[in-house]
């Protein structure tokens, strides 16, 4: 009885056929912890526009006309936004809602700055309003070049510098376009809370005040 085995050209050939196989299998699983890998970052960074967003959105429907002092002792107001580089926040102001869960001897009311220093798009906050030194900023967004904001005022206009005429005055709504590292620039729109009514100087009043003749 004739006994034959694999010849050294068939093994040749099964050992070519299965290194194919695996490079394809080894390819194959790349390019899904590739395309995984992909989709986590991009889910990671819709998640910190959301949380960005949304701790804008709940500050800044908050803002309040309150009038606070500086770690220097200075007035500041109500809603500061001046950006001058990574020296000054892009935002500040005031605002409630301040939950005391431990009910501890504090305000209820919070002053909040928002900058954009080295990359990034931070928040802070103060636990006084008055002369107190800030806590430690909490990172909301990376990647960040720049912001630009806009302001629109109780005439329905937008702004491109707040620059109120009496210290306790809140525009009605702020846009913020934050311009980012290898990515499309994000545009933010956002209500503020109800402010005091502006105070119009004396001749402004008469005209727009009505005619009853």
């Amino acid at each position: 009885m004739n006994e034959r085995g694999f010849t050294l050209i068939e093994l040749l050939v099964a050992l070519v056929i299965f290194a194919m196989l695996a490079a394809a299998g080894v390819m194959l699983l790349g390019n899904s912890v590739s395309a995984q890998g992909a989709i986590r970052g991009h889910l990671d960074a819709m998640a910190a526009i959301e949380r960005t967003n949304g701790a804008l959105t709940a500050d800044l429907a908050q803002a309040v006309p309150r009038v606070s002092r500086t770690e220097n002792g200075l007035l500041a107001p109500a809603f500061f936004a001046q950006p001058r580089g990574e020296d000054a926040p892009v935002m500040q102001f005031v605002r409630a809602g301040w939950t005391n869960m431990d009910e501890s001897p504090r305000p209820t009311l919070q002053k909040v700055e928002y900058w954009v220093r080295q990359g990034r798009l931070e928040r802070r906050t103060y636990p006084l309003l008055d002369g107190a030194q800030g806590a430690q900023p909490a990172t909301l967004l990376e990647g960040i070049d720049g912001a630009t904001l806009r302001f629109r005022d109780a005439r329905g206009d937008w702004l491109d510098s707040w620059i109120p005429t009496q210290p306790d005055l809140l525009p009605r709504a702020v846009e913020m376009v934050l311009t980012r590292t290898g990515a499309p620039a994000l545009t933010l729109k956002f209500l503020t809370g109800p402010g005091p009514i502006e105070k119009l100087p004396p001749d402004e009043q008469q005209e727009g005040a009505p005619d009853n003749g």
